[in-house]
């Protein structure tokens, strides 16, 4: 008998991405990382002849949210701005957390990344082109210190 029998995976296109409390639509995520580096040990005296590994420090990739331009829509630049007021730059200034929701087919939640203190590094605005038939995207990017799953 195989696992889930009669059942789909869920489709990655249904989404609910939730900034420091206020939601907002993205047409892509990316960065929903964690890994950790491997720590190798061995002491002189040992009389295996192999090191011994464990986990190191978890690190974190940075979150990466791409959506369309809208007129008067300017929320990514607003947080953005806050770096040049020097908000985000000690660990007691204004970080954010952010909640990123895989949706099924009736909306409801079936996986969450906690995203935590959080804060922008990086605005791009969209690249134009006079003979492009294309949406205008903008991408803002995220360092972050930790990422908790939610099943």
């Amino acid at each position: 008998m195989a696992d889930f029998e009669g059942q789909w995976p869920v489709a990655k296109y249904h989404f609910r991405v939730t900034i420091d409390g206020e939601q907002i639509s993205f047409q892509e995520v990316s960065g929903l990382e964690a890994s950790t580096d491997v720590i190798e040990y061995r002491h002189g005296d040992s009389e295996v002849f192999s090191k011994i590994k464990q986990a190191g420090l978890v690190k974190t990739t940075n979150l990466v949210l791409k959506k369309g331009v809208f007129d008067s829509d300017s929320r990514l630049v607003d947080l953005f701005q806050k770096i040049y007021d020097k908000q985000y730059y000690s660990e007691e200034g204004e970080r954010m957390d952010i909640v990123v929701e895989l949706l099924n087919e009736t909306g409801d939640t079936v996986m969450t990344w906690n995203i935590e203190k959080a804060f922008p590094i990086k605005l791009t605005g969209t690249n134009l082109k006079s003979d492009a038939n294309e949406v205008s995207i903008e991408t803002i990017e995220f360092a972050y210190e930790g990422i908790k799953t939610e099943v």
